[in-house]
């Protein structure tokens, strides 16, 4: 007999309807075949199907048993095709007679037939909304994340069993409420808050500019000045995100599994510290099975690059095209996904190998050609996709010891926030769904979106002249210029707004 359950997976993010085909031939020595592409994890589902059936007290067929996951070009990978499978089997074999055809099943299973956390549950309640199914069955720690998407029934399935009971109509299997997003709580992960540093003022004011408008930042400093705790006080006064955003960030976790078991919706922004001895496959994702890297897992959040300088050049170099396009595209034999890859970046460095040229105190002991070896492993293109350039100096002993009380981070944030608020309302009408900041602006954009008075094309026509502007550092400095009228709520730039984005432009040789 043929049974067919409707199942799905990911290819990249996206996700891709599968059919479970089951046949059981009554001739023939028993046996137990998965074609379709599938890989290894998909190939053990045979035992773990087999003993799940057998614990939950259902009889498993002593037959010739066949299992095509269509469409059978398409490869497969992971475990979330045991329950469609056990399904199909029981289906097969007569021991339920139900129709399933208008519902997905999906999720991995335990040898005692309980379901375990599922990855990439989020991207199967998207298809099932897209295709207009009638629910969707899955593993009950994985309810709240697809019942965050409106329009989708989400039955929560504990075991094996209380999914045959439900199909003969023994006992009803409750679909889980609808999670709204504004009744989910956002953890700020933040390990300082901003008056827990002393003195670098013109840090912090950076700081709070990339914020308000997403742009990448470039800090340098001597050892100790405060790089690293600035970068990560950024999570406490970024905006919350938007619900859009937040499902693009919990689809991408969804998929790598990064999701605790138990919860829905993200709702904070993501920050990402890889170590500098990463590799270019770990950090733009790819692989034999490409997977997203660190670039995409900072999608809408911060990338936060330490000792920028150390990172291997071939792999810093690989971020060319996703900081300018915010999308990352690897391309295999296999077959090509892409992945979003909109973040906002903060680099920390040292100005030399011993980390003190230029600090009053302490003796540079670098020699001239060890600091140009040095600067050289960051290139002119990738700097030039920087926005924002500073040079911290070594914090003073006054400051470091004084008992004033600096400004908090959560009064940072509400200027943030409500500088991100007021870009928000001025795109809403653009074409592009992309465009949520103004970092998200191209060229043609900025023209269109950033009016500016003949005093201030007047000063940038000078700028590009005497600090040797190109064109995309021209446009960035527009940027940037525009982010601090918002947070000063000013309807237009003016040229006070362009000399202090023109100042974060410079960077010291």
């Amino acid at each position: 007999m043929l049974a067919k359950v409707l199942s799905g997976t990911t290819v990249g993010l996206e996700p891709v309807p599968i059919t479970v085909e089951v046949d059981i031939y009554t001739k023939g020595l028993p046996s137990f075949t998965i074609v379709g592409l599938p890989d290894k994890s998909v190939e053990e589902a045979r035992e773990r199907v087999r003993a799940a059936i057998k614990n939950t007290g259902a009889e498993f067929p002593a037959h010739r048993i066949t299992v095509n996951l269509a469409p059978a070009d398409l490869p497969k990978e992971g475990p979330a095709f045991d329950l469609p499978i056990a399904l199909g089997i029981l289906l097969a074999s007569s021991q339920i007679v139900a129709k399933v055809d208008n519902n997905l099943f999906y999720g991995e299973l335990s040898l005692d037939g309980s379901l375990r956390h599922t990855n990439g549950v989020l991207s199967m309640a998207l298809l099932v909304k897209q295709t207009n199914l009638k629910g969707m069955f899955i593993p009950s720690v994985n309810a709240g994340e697809a019942a965050v998407v409106k329009g989708v029934k989400v039955y929560p399935v504990g075991n094996l069993l209380n999914l045959f009971h439900h199909l003969i109509d023994s006992v009803t299997i409750k679909a889980h409420p609808h999670v709204s997003f504004s009744d989910i709580s956002a953890d700020t992960l933040a390990e300082f808050d901003l008056s827990d540093i002393k003195g670098q003022e013109q840090g912090k004011r950076v700081l709070e500019i990339s914020a308000a408008g997403g742009h990448n930042l470039s800090m340098t400093g001597v050892p100790g000045a405060g790089k690293t705790m600035l970068a990560r006080a950024l999570p406490a006064i970024l905006p919350d995100l938007t619900e859009d955003e937040a499902l693009e960030v919990t689809k991408i976790c969804s998929v790598t599994g990064n999701i605790p078991a138990g919860a829905s919706i993200i709702k904070t922004r993501p920050f990402r510290a890889p170590h500098h001895t990463i590799s270019r496959i770990g950090l733009i994702g790819g692989g034999a099975h490409p997977m997203p890297g660190e670039i995409s897992l900072a999608h809408r959040g911060v990338l936060f690059l330490d000792e920028f300088a150390e990172f291997p050049r071939h792999v810093l170099e690989a971020l060319r095209q996703p900081m300018e396009d915010g999308i990352v595209t690897i391309a295999r034999a296999a077959g090509t996904v892409s992945y979003p890859a909109k973040f906002e970046m903060i680099a920390a460095s040292n100005p030399c190998p011993c980390g003190y040229f230029g600090d009053p105190v302490k003796r540079c002991r670098c020699l001239s050609y060890q600091i140009e070896k040095y600067r050289k492993r960051l290139s002119g293109p990738i700097m030039d996709r920087i926005d924002l350039h500073i040079t911290l100096p070594p914090v003073q002993m006054e400051k470091l010891t004084g008992t004033g009380s600096a400004e908090t981070s959560k009064s940072v944030k509400r200027r943030v926030q409500k500088a991100r608020d007021i870009q928000t309302k001025r795109y809403k009408k653009t074409k592009s769904a992309k465009v949520v900041c103004n970092a998200d602006l191209n060229s043609k954009m900025v023209k269109e979106l950033i009016p500016l008075s003949q005093e201030c094309m007047t000063l940038l026509r000078k700028a590009v002249v005497t600090m040797h502007l190109s064109a995309r550092s021209y446009f960035r400095t527009i940027k940037v210029s525009q982010t601090i009228a918002d947070l000063e709520g000013a309807k237009n730039v003016s040229t006070a707004h362009l000399a202090e984005a023109l100042q974060y432009r410079v960077v010291e040789e």
